[in-house]
């Protein structure tokens, strides 16, 4: 049985709603061809509270925002992405999307679970105390949330230009957002994704010019080469030079590198938390 008075207990059962939330809509659609968006929202909703509970103990017991392991990232970014969808998911209309979240979800969660060397080796005070380098942690993180929820909107784009191309537009493609609804839906995540992470980097570079030697070189290349490939996807997608399949493809490939990205992320946080310390100011 799980044990909910630990913090893996607790996002265990996140992790089974976020399941519910793909099997219910999964049954909704062969079954009867309709959605439950009601039951879709309700599910997450339970699920993300037990996922926030989760993160909120490892928090108390690492002292800081949990991102100290492999594990801790990829629950985090599930949370972002989670919280994205909750807060503005129902502007956009479409209980797919709610669908897709809580597939992701759960992929992301159930992984991140099931792998214990991720979780072996928790990081206290991993940023020594400094709230800066936290904020700046946590807003890249939650960039990578919204490119998730990107992703999610990609597939869901392929999926309706599929359906439009074989000229199949009933069944579940029928509740699928319209092209036109997907492209808008995709450029103002892309913007919000590139817009968080560029934040969290300047507030991570006014830090580390501080004191360049506690910089770790490898982490910073890794960001910012998303962060680049972000902004170069951005400005073909302005200047309409990547539009349609094309688009999504790439929104898909930026969300792929973001996850690979997460382990020469976690390998820096290795360093003594007493260096990340020196960048505070003296008092």
């Amino acid at each position: 049985m799980l044990d909910l008075l630990t913090d893996r207990g607790w996002l265990w059962t996140a992790a089974l709603f976020y399941l519910a939330v793909f099997v219910a809509g999964t049954v909704g659609l062969l079954r009867h061809g309709r959605r439950a968006s009601s039951l879709t929202y309700a599910l997450m909703l339970v699920g993300y509270a037990f996922q926030l509970a989760g993160l909120s103990l490892r928090g108390k017991a690492v002292g800081g925002c949990p991102l100290g392991n492999q594990f801790e990232l990829f629950q985090f970014t599930a949370w972002s992405a989670t919280t994205l969808y909750l807060m503005v998911g129902v502007t956009f209309r479409s209980s797919m999307l709610g669908y897709f979240t809580g597939c992701l979800a759960a992929v992301l969660s159930l992984i991140s679970l099931s792998v214990p060397a991720w979780d072996a080796t928790r990081n206290t005070k991993l940023f020594g105390g400094n709230p800066w380098i936290e904020f700046h942690a946590a807003l890249a993180l939650f960039s990578y949330g919204v490119f998730a929820l990107l992703a999610l909107t990609s597939v869901m784009f392929l999926f309706r230009n599929y359906s439009l191309k074989v000229k199949r537009v009933g069944g579940w493609f029928s509740f699928l957002p319209s092209i036109l609804e997907l492209e808008v839906i995709g450029l103002r995540l892309l913007v919000a994704a590139v817009t968080i992470l560029t934040a969290s980097l300047l507030v991570g570079a006014a830090w580390w010019l501080r004191d360049t030697a506690s910089a770790n070189l490898g982490k910073i290349l890794v960001t910012v080469a998303v962060w680049a490939a972000a902004l170069v996807v951005l400005g073909l997608r302005l200047g309409g030079r990547l539009l349609a399949r094309r688009f999504a493809w790439a929104c898909l490939a930026l969300f792929a590198a973001a996850l690979l990205s997460l382990g020469p992320v976690d390998s820096s946080r290795h360093q003594p938390a007493a260096k990340v310390a020196a960048l505070q100011p003296a008092p």
